[in-house]
């Protein structure tokens, strides 16, 4: 199935969302209101996609911007067949909008919920809305945090797997760090051929049997992997046949947990972990590191 890319900035104002509306509507409908949404050109990073959209089309430049998700749309109008791929990002504008010259934009507005209820809005923009409330507001699985700051004041488990050839050779990596920022543990292990998805699952598993064998209590699991971190906080189902025995797994495990929280980071901010992964592969093979 072919699939195209878009990227979308959720720009944020006193509790009210940026929308934009399009210059053009379809023949037979009304113009609609929409998202800041763009496609990536080719050699770009979705980072710099977005902030060629919002200059090109905002007149104003990107000051800060944050992944928030990934969400694929399937046969949404004028795209039967056709797999949609969203990349969202929070957008700081660095300086007031401007879309008089904008091709594509005749006017925008920061709206709240419940003014958007009479608005014409594209159905891209509500099935991202309605994804990223969810996304808020649904908690980790059998012992999601009814209050975040006792998760926060607990102990921080980073986890990561790599595969060299995905499928290839993989391992497993985890640093546990306790609530005053102590390293109370890290390490991690061979497992063997498998795909870097696979990996991320039994790191996942490993971050908690350690986690649990500390006797910890109250936990933040912090990943690079979006789709991860999204199944574990129910937002995707697992489907794939390779993981539903370790998903399983981890839902047994976090039940030992009082308070659980799934976090995604950027892979920089997980390089302590990923450097435990790919360590255990080098020692494997007789590779020595530095």
């Amino acid at each position: 199935m072919k699939q195209r890319i878009r990227v979308v900035g959720i720009v944020r104002k006193d509790n009210k969302l940026l929308l934009l509306k399009r210059s053009r509507g379809r023949a037979e409908e009304l113009p609609s209101w929409e998202l800041p949404t763009g496609k990536i050109q080719f050699g770009e990073q979705p980072e710099e996609a977005v902030s060629r959209l919002f200059f090109e089309h905002l007149g104003v430049q990107v000051k800060e911007i944050r992944l928030l998700d990934a969400v694929t749309f399937i046969g949404l109008p004028g795209a039967s067949e056709l797999g949609n791929l969203y990349i969202i990002f929070e957008v700081e504008p660095a300086g007031e909008i401007n879309v008089q010259a904008s091709e594509r934009y005749s006017a925008y507005n920061f709206v709240t919920s419940e003014e958007m209820n009479g608005l014409k809005v594209d159905e891209a923009t509500l099935s991202v809305l309605q994804i990223e409330k969810g996304r808020k507001a649904i908690p980790a699985p059998v012992s999601g945090p009814e209050n975040e700051t006792e998760v926060l004041s607990g102990a921080t488990i980073y986890f990561d797997g790599a595969s060299r050839g995905n499928p290839g050779p993989a391992g497993i990596g985890y640093v546990i760090v306790g609530e005053n920022g102590e390293v109370l543990k890290r390490g991690g292990e061979f497992i063997g051929f498998a795909t870097s998805r696979v990996a991320e699952y039994y790191a996942l598993k490993e971050a908690c049997e350690q986690g649990a064998e500390l006797g910890l209590k109250r936990v933040r699991f912090i990943g690079d992997n979006l789709m991860v971190i999204n199944q574990m906080n129910g937002i995707y189902q697992v489907k794939n046949q390779d993981l539903i025995q370790v998903h399983e797994d981890i839902l047994g495990l976090i039940s030992k947990f009082d308070k659980v929280a799934f976090e995604h980071v950027n892979r920089g901010k997980n390089a302590e972990a990923d450097a435990e992964a790919n360590k255990v592969i080098d020692d494997y093979f007789g590779v020595k590191t530095l």
